[in-house]
């Protein structure tokens, strides 16, 4: 586990885990798709003070567990990389477009959990297994 953040007036610590789904839980996000929808996660979440710490897939959603400031806008950030991640793998992989419906990626709902209630390993070891045959 790492350290307290912290900046000019605070000191802090704040882990979230995400989880985003594709419409319709439809089952297009293989190793290629997840890799390239995770650099773009890392990308914009740089310009909102987001730290990507995990992130893995199955084949219709997305786990991924962050660090963000406590003057992060959540919520924007989450709205901004849905629609840059879903315009940009639709333009990298037109073939994805058959498979959706009305050309959206991303279910608009999302959960967004805090990470206090559970130690992060525990959390971290979830992440790791999402996609496994059981």
């Amino acid at each position: 586990m790492r350290g307290l953040d912290h900046n000019q007036h605070s000191v802090y610590l704040l882990y979230y885990h995400l989880i985003m789904v594709v419409k319709y839980r439809r089952k297009v996000i293989d190793h290629e798709i997840s890799a390239r929808c995770r650099e773009i996660f890392e990308h914009i979440g740089e310009g909102y003070g987001i730290t990507m710490e995990e992130w893995n897939h199955d084949d219709d959603h997305v786990h991924v567990l962050f660090r963000a400031k406590p003057s992060t806008e959540i919520s924007k950030f989450i709205n901004a990389y849905k629609s840059a991640s879903s315009r940009l793998i639709k333009k990298e992989h037109p073939e994805i477009r058959e498979k959706l419906w009305k050309e959206a990626f991303w279910s608009q709902s999302y959960c967004l959990l805090t990470a206090g209630g559970a130690p992060i390993e525990v959390i971290r070891r979830y992440i790791e297994t999402q996609g496994e045959k059981r």
